[in-house]
């Protein structure tokens, strides 16, 4: 018994070593259970287990550490909540993926990786950021991921929003649900990059605020957004990324900006002495912030009664309306342009207009830019980029001019064009086109007025079709052959004049491939840049509707696994879409071909299933709106210069939002030998119909055999019934290719097969999705065992191809219903 009190010390002893010795580190022998946290190295921020509000559900989050009021700024598995937290852990994986598991071992939620780790952790940082790192390398930019490039409904200081140009990948806010539901509410906070990038608040997929461009000191729509001693912002816009962000001053400061329910964008700042949040501003604070209030060409005055009123030389396209108070049609011109005689009005104190559709350049100074802008007959307004030192750059308006307002304190200016008789004499902003033409055109004086006249049209005339033949006004991607016309397809627009020259006139030569929807060129412009030129048959099945819906969806997705859009061309009947051009063809062209598919080793191989995957979960999970391809097959995966992979034609994708994840139709529309049982038998498709896509491609590339024309002659299987049957039988290393053995890792090979038959399998409740197909493809923890595919016998293909609404196939290679891709 003497020694009992010294127990008792040692033990008091380690219990308080213990509570004093929080972690903000983990690495993959460690676990975190419920009631477990990481604290981050001062204390600022904790992760752990949390219910929010009055809810009981738990998710894995991080709140504020040293305030009184539990306040979260990050949650891991938003849409996948835990009714029961009892045994769950998050662990990290030898690959360097965070894995949320319940107390059964199954999945809840992970993180993603950009490449494989060789001594990963986990850390907390003071920031507020959870990063998975190489041990020892605290440089963010070699980070394998962080929090911070995956928000929820907040943005901390130091956080980036807006757009990796390398990765694809959005930075980007999406309120709580509710109070009580942090799962993916109806508001977005994101900044969008075509033409020159600002920021928006939507409501679904309806915009609801505009922040306007970036003028060198802030958003152009954000006056009020000014020095102060708590923090300060900046822009940046570069090859590699695009991002707003906000710095403390003073780093003990603690500060954070919400996505609201209700669309509104708050600022907080923590207030020791009353323990509570302070709302320090909002964002969008007045009815002329809402959205396009006064039209097109119209202009918001918020001290003005009523707000609404058409630009100067602009009147109500519908006055009955107007005159119900009701903007929303808009203004027109009072006298319509004729480009050789237009000028320009000053209008001060603007937020500048919608700019998705505008074109910039940074090395100009204003009078370029006035000049170029009058040498395009559809330029309508022109402004500086930067304010700041008496301002620089250029931005020019194609079109109607929209959302735009006046406030009482901004600096910008826009200059408006007018036709000639709109202005007066003393307009200090007038610009006589006419007048600049005749002092560039030098003319003896013995000439009559008539000849002069008749001159300086012939010149003008000549100079106009010279442009239009060129393209010399250049869309937002800075090629010499891009021309602006008014399109509601967010992207530039190349002059179909263009395109013979740059085929050779469409030539057989320069063909790349043909589908049902039309044939694919390669295309040289004059600078070099070299691209692909998708050009719709006029007999396509595939329609404007269909060609446009190709054109927004691909638009928006920009990711290293996705096939990069450059623009479209839309004239009559023709419609093209011109992408990337991507030198090794596509995926089918080298492991269905004996010769060529020696060129792809197995390591080669394996990246490209990875690289597959995750371009698949960026579609699925990662980008604005949830995507389902529709079509994914070996020949709509395209190879880079370095054989990278990147899918390809997204004709019939469909997008979802929120939490859908399936539709119906009733024109099935694919790939036979690759579309789903469900897809194929009932129209259902959803985000399981691409992974049993995805399984098939796995097994075609590991064996080097199309499934749509193999049958075993043993037993009359297509690949996917030959393979689960070797899975069975414990003899799946026999559908690898001879040739693949010599290059191979076999753990790697088998564990494809595995995930390749789990992919295929039969329900599509039974169907891993993408990111547990990421998570298994990056460490080596068992699989389940798959259950028997779905069509895996020639019968069963053949069934579905008659129960689907669509023609029967024409031949055993399949019949795909889009159009073989870009190569």
């Amino acid at each position: 018994m003497k020694y009992f009190p010294v127990l008792l010390f040692c033990s008091s002893l380690l219990l308080m070593i213990e509570s004093f010795t929080a972690i903000d580190t983990i690495n993959t022998t460690q676990l975190v259970r419920e009631g477990d946290t990481i604290v981050s190295a001062g204390g600022t921020y904790e992760l752990g287990f949390f219910s929010p509000g009055k809810s009981k559900n738990r998710y894995l989050g991080i709140w504020y550490g040293k305030i009184s009021e539990q306040t979260a700024v990050w949650v891991a598995n938003r849409e996948t909540p835990l009714n029961d937290s009892s045994g769950v852990i998050l662990r990290l994986t030898n690959h360097g993926v965070l894995v949320l598991l319940n107390r059964r071992g199954s999945f809840i939620w992970s993180s993603t990786i950009s490449r494989p780790a060789k001594n990963p952790v986990a850390q907390l940082l003071d920031s507020g950021n959870l990063v998975v790192k190489e041990e020892g390398d605290d440089n963010l930019e070699n980070s394998l991921w962080q929090s911070f490039e995956h928000p929820a409904d907040t943005f901390l200081p130091d956080m980036k929003q807006g757009r990796n140009r390398i990765t694809g990948v959005d930075w980007y806010m999406t309120s709580w649900k509710s109070p009580d539901d942090p799962s993916r509410g109806n508001i977005t906070y994101i900044l969008v990059p075509y033409g020159y990038p600002e920021i928006l608040v939507m409501e679904n997929s309806r915009v609801k605020y505009r922040s306007g461009p970036w003028n060198g000191m802030r958003f152009s729509g954000t006056p009020h957004l000014k020095s102060n001693p708590i923090f300060t912002f900046g822009f940046v816009f570069n090859e590699k990324e695009i991002f707003y962000r906000y710095h403390l001053l003073n780093s003990s400061t603690l500060w954070r900006v919400v996505a609201s329910q209700n669309g509104d964008i708050q600022n907080f700042v923590w207030i020791d002495q009353t323990q509570s949040w302070l709302l320090y501003g909002t964002a969008n604070t007045d009815n002329c912030e809402r959205y396009a209030l006064c039209g097109v060409n119209g202009i918001c005055r918020i001290n003005s009664s009523p707000v609404c009123d058409c630009l100067n030389g602009f009147v109500p396209k519908i006055q009955k309306d107007w005159d119900a108070m009701d903007w929303s049609s808009g203004c027109v011109r009072k006298i319509p342009l004729n480009c050789s005689g237009d000028e320009f009005r000053k209008l001060s104190g603007a937020k500048l207009p919608e700019t998705k559709t505008s074109w910039f350049n940074k090395s100009m100074d204003l009078e370029e830019c006035k000049s170029t802008c009058l040498k395009n007959c559809r330029c309508t307004a022109y402004s500086n980029l930067d304010i700041r030192d008496g301002g620089s750059g250029c931005l020019l308006w194609f079109g109607d001019l929209t959302d735009s307002r006046i406030f009482t304190e901004n600096e910008q200016e826009i200059y408006i064009r007018m036709a000639a008789s709109e202005l007066d004499d003393g307009d200090a902003a007038k610009v006589n086109a006419k007048s600049n033409v005749k002092r560039r055109i030098m003319v003896s004086t013995g000439l009559s007025t008539g000849v002069l006249a008749l001159v300086i049209a012939v010149v003008l005339y000549v100079w106009r079709r010279k442009q239009q033949k060129n393209g010399n006004i250049s869309g937002g991607l800075g090629s010499s052959n891009y021309k602006h016309k008014k399109e509601p397809l967010e992207l530039p627009l190349f002059d179909f004049d263009t395109m013979p020259f740059a085929t050779g006139n469409f030539s057989d030569e320069n063909k790349l491939g043909e589908g049902g929807f039309g044939i694919v060129y390669k295309g040289t412009l004059k600078d070099g840049q070299e691209m692909a030129v998708k050009r719709l048959s006029k007999n396509s099945r595939q329609g404007l509707d269909e060609f446009k819906n190709e054109v927004k969806n691909i638009v928006k997705l920009q990711h290293r696994n996705l096939v990069k859009l450059l623009g479209c061309c839309i004239e009559g009947e023709e419609k093209m879409l011109i992408y990337e051009f991507l030198p090794n063809k596509s995926l089918d062209f080298f492991i269905f071909d004996e010769a060529k598919s020696s060129l792809l080793d197995w390591p080669k191989r394996y990246d490209i299933i990875n690289g597959i995957a995750c371009g698949l979960l960026y579609l699925h999970q990662d980008s604005r709106l949830r995507v389902i391809h529709r079509d994914l097959k070996a020949s709509n995966v395209l190879l880079d210069h370095e054989m990278n992979p990147k899918i390809s034609d997204f004709g019939l994708a469909r997008c979802f939002g929120g939490n859908e994840t399936e539709a119906n139709t009733n024109k099935v529309a694919g790939t036979y030998g690759y579309i789903s049982p469900e897809y194929a038998k009932y129209g259902l498709y959803s985000l399981k119909s691409d992974v049993f896509s995805f399984g098939v491609m796995v097994l075609e590339i590991v064996s080097g055999y199309r499934n749509r024309g193999f049958c075993h002659p043993d037993h009359q299987l297509n690949l996917l019934g030959h393979a689960w049957k070797l899975f069975k039988e414990g003899r799946q290393e026999e559908l690898v290719g001879g040739f693949i053995f010599e290059t191979c890792k076999l753990s790697e090979v088998l564990r494809s097969i595995h995930i390749g038959l789990l992919c295929v399998q039969e329900k599509a409740k039974d169907r891993p999705n993408m990111s547990q197909v990421v998570l298994m493809l990056g460490n080596e923890d068992e699989l389940s065992p798959p259950k028997h595919p779905g069509f895996f016998t020639g019968r069963d293909l053949i069934e579905a191809s008659h129960s689907s609404s669509q023609n029967k196939p024409s031949s055993a290679n399949g019949c795909s219903i889009s159009l073989v891709e870009a190569r």
